[in-house]
């Protein structure tokens, strides 16, 4: 088949979504199909943007065509993206949605394509209920959804959230690894590279710092574990999305600073194994979630993990097999740290390969043929 993935892609730094579209273009070139990937020209006006840059320095990827055509809040160039795919009559739109702010741009897009009557439309939703609730969201979700033909998530919550919308052909999928990130190197390797000691316990909070993914909550924590553990240092990587003010004012008050290491700002794709590779556990102790990308980062390094029972997180770290899950509140994560701490670093290992062998891409890209064929 011609398809093309509608979502963000280099030179955009998107995370999780960036690096998912370029590898879903990767798994579907090796399965045969012909793939472009249509990102944006401009994804977020700066003034809601909360990073410090939208774009990555690192270098383009060769093996792959990538478009930057959409402006996400200039509705001259939805009609005029929506018409070029109209006529370039790809077989699927593989079309991401993680936001309602996307959903007028996208949605306008895929009208005008489905006028081809040829091309079919398959959104893999991230979100369809956003962690942070704005106005709007529920119109411009409605306004996206009507285009169309079918859908994945990659968690039940999604899923039922989805449901709410439509009726439409809808599959649940695990979410595949991300495989992308070079082979696992030794933590010694890593913490060398770090700059870390090799006698310290390191948890590892890992992405961009936003309200919902609790690391307050982990913050509070601390002093219980520092307590029973006191070589603990908490390694937390990632750029703030959220005000770094009331972090720094948090942590001055617990008394915690020697007990983190802090390393804030944007972690390129070449630097994520040394992160994961470094740490002795991975923490999760989000306040509400969906699905999550640092699972699956967690699983292809095999690094155990400490998720909250929030949305889809227990589902992809069964409890007691790949890791441990807590309640999202400061003393029973300090308790599951202290627990991880007391089993050993390797108790998990065993459950957590054999846990991993359910995130395969031919598995994502099986079910989106099935899916397409279905339609």
């Amino acid at each position: 088949m011609h398809i093309v993935i509608l979502g963000p892609a280099h030179p955009l730094r998107g995370g999780g979504m960036t690096t998912f579209n370029e590898r879903m273009a990767r798994a579907l070139k090796t399965a045969g199909h012909q793939v472009t990937i249509y990102s944006f020209s401009l994804q977020y006006p700066s003034f809601i943007f909360p990073g410090t840059s939208q774009f990555s320095s690192e270098p383009a990827p060769e093996d792959l065509h990538i478009v930057s055509a959409v402006n996400s809040i200039y509705p001259p160039n939805w009609l005029k993206v929506g018409s070029g795919l109209k006529k370039l009559k790809p077989d699927l739109i593989i079309v991401r949605y993680w936001l309602p702010l996307m959903g007028p741009a996208l949605g306008t897009i895929l009208r005008r394509v489905k006028k081809n009557k040829h091309t079919k439309v398959i959104c893999i939703a991230d979100n369809v209920i956003p962690h942070e609730k704005r106005f709007g969201d529920k119109a411009f979700t409605k306004y996206f959804i009507q285009p169309v033909d079918a859908f994945i998530t990659m968690s039940k919550n999604v899923m039922k959230d989805l449901k709410t919308f439509t009726t439409k052909k809808a599959i649940q999928v695990q979410h595949p690894l991300y495989d992308n990130f070079g082979a696992a190197i030794s933590k010694q390797e890593a913490r060398k590279i770090l700059g870390i000691n090799d006698g310290t316990f390191l948890p590892l909070f890992f992405g961009f710092i936003r309200k919902y993914k609790g690391l307050d909550i982990l913050l509070e924590a601390m002093p219980v574990i520092i307590r029973s553990v006191p070589k603990v240092k908490l390694l937390i990587a990632g750029e703030f999305y959220d005000k770094q003010e009331k972090y720094e004012e948090q942590i001055k008050a617990l008394g915690i600073t020697d007990h983190l290491i802090l390393h804030t700002s944007f972690i390129t794709d070449a630097e994520v194994k040394n992160y994961f590779c470094a740490a002795d556990v991975v923490i999760q102790p989000y306040r509400d979630a969906t699905q999550s990308g640092v699972s699956p980062l967690a699983y292809h390094f095999e690094v155990p993990m400490i998720v909250t029972n929030v949305g889809g997180l227990p589902d992809l770290v069964p409890d007691g097999i790949s890791g441990l899950v807590a309640e999202p509140n400061p003393s029973d994560i300090a308790e599951k740290i202290i627990q991880f701490y007391q089993l050993g670093t390797s108790h998990f290992l065993e459950g957590l390969r054999e846990e991993k062998k359910k995130y395969s891409w031919d598995k994502m890209i099986s079910e989106i043929q099935n899916l397409y064929n279905a339609l």
